[in-house]
């Protein structure tokens, strides 16, 4: 394998997708290089919200990165379902965080007044509602709800529908998708990189790494710094029933084709060939708590998914100065800045420059030396 391309796109998951489709919008001849399926699929195993609130606690430039990334969706799933004729299923009329018990309930409204006294963060528009308020949109709320966060920006999509979508969309743009290719080195020469790979090399004027996890080890090779802090979570996911939940929660979705995704885990062990049931259990009993009829439910599968996550939990992009030409994008949430990543990131890589005004604020420098604890980027 040996062809030149404008750039080379390392991760085939939805972050580098929508990098590597937006590229193909503007023209450029691109190269996407995957793992396979031997890797953790962290895109294949995420929750699929769209969500703004509660998002950039600590960093106020995140909160106006999300906010954009919500409002441009529409017109992602609107050129997606015109160019491959896949609707994207998304749903975006608010979402909420719904709170057990008044202990929770003040939590929730600690946190809300925290978000709004931010200074330069976007506005978000959230709002605590008392359990009565909550009902007139969720009429089967359990006793035990004691009210809630909304916030109007949140929604979610079909985010497996929306991965074949870029890959779809990969074909009418001309862009080559090379599965089973993991980078083993980056090295750059007479103006391109060249990326060794178990079948052959391959060689871009530019680089984007966005390899998930793994881009902590691939960052280095090219002069930049990708510090990252994964966590792992569980997903249990019903039979399919009546439409009941016109709004997602934080932790409970229905999809489009009827079933109930409940999600309310975070784990720090990093092994995802197996459940624990005490956790499962643990969300099960807050589900059918929010939404007793749950109780009648079978569940039909559920499985454990490792996150991508930056070690403060806020994003990362950043471009080499030792290797001009070369950019790294890290964040947890795929599909909610799926927007941004095709149409401004990869503008910004095909221009050839991060622009700071936008994402200035998501350079690795702010680790310092030392790093960071896990934060609440998402």
């Amino acid at each position: 394998m040996s062809r030149d391309y404008d750039v080379a796109v390392v991760g085939g998951g939805l972050l580098g997708s929508a990098i590597a489709w937006g590229l193909g919008r503007l023209g450029r001849s691109v190269a996407v290089l995957d793992e396979g399926d031997i890797t953790k699929r962290a895109s294949r195993a995420n929750f699929a919200l769209v969500w703004v609130q509660s998002k950039g606690l600590g960093m106020p430039a995140y909160t106006v990165w999300t906010v954009q990334a919500s409002q441009a969706w529409g017109r992602l799933a609107s050129e997606l379902k015109q160019q491959t004729g896949l609707d994207v299923s998304l749903q975006q009329n608010g979402g909420f965080h719904l709170t057990l018990g008044e202990d929770e309930f003040g939590q929730r409204t600690e946190l809300v007044k925290r978000m709004h006294n931010q200074t330069g963060a976007a506005d978000y528009k959230m709002e605590m509602l008392s359990a009565s308020e909550v009902k007139k949109s969720l009429p089967l709320i359990g006793p035990e709800v004691s009210g809630g966060s909304y916030c109007p920006l949140d929604g979610h999509v079909n985010s497996l529908r929306t991965f074949r979508a870029f890959h779809t969309g990969f074909r009418e743009f001309g862009i080559d998708y090379f599965p089973e290719r993991p980078v083993s080195a980056i090295t750059k020469s007479g103006g391109e990189f060249r990326l060794t790979t178990p079948k052959g090399e391959l060689r871009a004027a530019k680089i984007v790494l966005a390899a998930g996890n793994a881009n902590q080890t691939l960052a280095p090779m090219v002069g930049l710094y990708a510090p990252m802090g994964p966590t792992r979570g569980q997903i249990v996911v019903t039979e399919r029933t009546m439409p009941f939940l016109p709004h997602p929660l934080t932790t409970i979705r229905q999809t489009d084709e009827g079933t109930v995704m409940i999600g309310d885990s975070k784990e720090d062990e990093l092994d995802d060939r197996t459940l624990k049931h005490s956790v499962s259990a643990v969300m099960a009993d807050r589900a059918q708590r929010m939404f007793p009829h749950l109780a009648r439910l079978n569940v039909v599968r559920s499985w454990a998914g490792i996150r991508v996550m930056p070690q403060d939990g806020f994003p990362i992009y950043d471009q080499s100065e030792t290797h001009p030409g070369a950019f790294v994008a890290c964040c947890h949430s795929g599909v909610t800045l799926a927007s941004n990543h095709a149409f401004e990131i990869a503008r910004m890589v095909a221009a050839g420059a991060l622009e700071p005004e936008l994402v200035g604020a998501f350079s690795a420098s702010r680790f310092g030396a030392a790093g960071a604890a896990n934060n609440s980027g998402y």
